[in-house]
């Protein structure tokens, strides 16, 4: 199938099911549900593509196969985080309801029409790998394998680390100083920006394959400006403040790094 024509299968394909988990969210009154979904949709977008596109076989079941761990990953931690914490929800739809209170359900709507979209966008990685015709793996493939098993090490390991950190009483309101999050603020982050780099160099190769570039950019943007590290970092002050604030003048922000004496 033409890789356009695989593309507007896609977008059709997560536009129904977003509006479907749309209704979901209204009667669980928890719209952090998009979350989840959006995690989960890379892998059902991959596997689309794996079954569809003209590719090597080989590297379709390869690249498939490790978008499809990645997204059930990710999907499965975001779910139980949105739901360890139902009814209550993240402050960033409260933050919603607030800003388009006089049409909040029509807003909500397109907003997660546009995720949706944002999925497709950023899925146009696996959709060039996915229809590389040449016959063998090559060594920016091994390349990608090593840097994604690279990325989803370090970030199930910041998360785990974390998570035993909250863990502990003792560690009630204090700041997670510990592991890889002794040399980064934001060692999940970081890895998550690697998981995308190693899903753009699969794709490289492939004609037009530097448009896959746009995906781990794209992400990066986000997590330094926009959702992930500042908004993490004004709840983290709000809550811990001093602590926190002593925190981001010792540890690097991003890329794990020694810490300032």
């Amino acid at each position: 199938m033409h890789p356009l024509l695989l593309a507007a299968l896609a977008l059709a394909l997560c536009c129904a099911v977003f509006a479907a988990f749309f209704r979901v969210a209204r009667r669980l009154d928890n719209y952090g549900v998009v979350d989840i979904v959006w995690s989960y949709a890379f892998g059902l977008v991959a596997l689309l593509y794996a079954a569809l596109a003209a590719g090597w076989a080989p590297r379709r079941a390869l690249v498939a196969t490790l978008v499809t761990i990645w997204s059930a990953r990710l999907g499965t931690y975001l779910y139980r985080r949105v739901m360890s914490h139902h009814p209550e929800e993240d402050g960033r739809y409260k933050e919603m309801r607030t800003r388009w209170a006089k049409n909040f359900a029509a807003e909500m709507l397109k907003f997660y029409q546009f995720q949706a979209v944002s999925v497709v966008i950023l899925a146009t990685p696996f959709l060039l790998a996915l229809g590389r015709a040449e016959p063998r793996f090559t060594v920016v493939d091994w390349l990608a394998l090593a840097l994604f098993v690279v990325a989803q090490t370090g970030e199930a390991l910041a998360d785990a680390q974390l998570a035993a950190f909250k863990k502990s009483p003792a560690n009630q309101g204090k700041v997670c100083d510990v592991g890889l999050w002794s040399v980064s603020r934001h060692p999940n982050y970081f890895f998550v920006s690697l998981t995308w780099l190693s899903f753009a160099l699969f794709a490289l190769p492939a004609a037009w394959g530097w448009l896959g570039l746009v995906a781990p950019a794209s992400i990066l943007y986000l997590l330094l400006f926009v959702t992930g590290i500042p908004m993490t970092e004004q709840q983290a002050v709000r809550t811990k403040g001093d602590a926190y604030r002593d925190y981001q003048r010792r540890v690097s922000a991003f890329v794990p790094w020694f810490p300032k004496a």
